[in-house]
């Protein structure tokens, strides 16, 4: 009989330590309905009540860091964001795990999938409890990726992640323990000019 995994308290990890270095500008700071696109993301994820928020900065800690003055989350520096967004996820568990040590699950997302809502990731919780996967992860264009939702289980094979591959890794050497919902505007993110172009003008590329 396949384990079934339980996820009680989870906790979100925004990721947005990156420089943006295809854009040439921090695309945190991008203006999307109103506010930052870092800003913008956060209200997302307070929408959907997580447990707790964890929000991983690294080239631009110093800029970004005034998006989040008054927020009631836990903001960490990844001192190691050069050498990729495996970094960023193992800082962002590891702050997990000192600060909200009852959380038994954890959401990552990215800061640039701009069309990623509160239902969807409520979405993520909900199928995860209800199939007992261990893994939730959203797929778009053949892919399987952010936001994805791990129980502790896996936390140590986040923190064994290097590189800037990401838990991508993770999701395709686990296909079996993988639930996946359908988020056909996943595919769209923002890496250039023209991105953010087509984001203004509501038309992903």
């Amino acid at each position: 009989m396949q384990n079934h995994y339980t996820i009680h308290q989870c906790g979100i990890i925004l990721l947005a330590a990156g420089n943006s270095s295809r854009l040439g500008r921090p695309k945190q700071l991008l203006t999307y309905n109103g506010n930052s696109l870092l800003k913008h993301m956060l209200s997302v994820i307070k929408e959907a009540r997580p447990d707790a928020v964890v929000v991983v900065l690294g080239a631009y800690s110093s800029a970004l860091i005034h998006e989040l003055n008054h927020e009631k989350i836990i903001i960490v520096h990844n001192e190691d964001w050069t050498k990729g967004i495996a970094s960023s996820i193992r800082t962002g568990i590891l702050s997990l795990q000192k600060n909200y040590p009852a959380c038994d699950g954890s959401l990552l997302m990215v800061v640039d999938q701009p069309y990623i809502t509160s239902s969807l990731l409520r979405d993520l919780l909900k199928t995860q409890r209800e199939t007992g996967k261990p893994i939730a992860a959203c797929k778009y264009e053949n892919i399987t990726g952010t936001p994805a939702l791990f129980h502790q289980s896996l936390f140590p094979e986040l923190l064994n992640l290097n590189g800037d591959k990401g838990a991508g890794k993770i999701l395709r050497q686990r296909p079996d323990e993988v639930i996946t919902i359908n988020f056909p505007m996943g595919r769209f993110d923002i890496d250039t000019e023209d991105d953010y172009k087509g984001l203004q003008q509501n038309k992903p590329g």
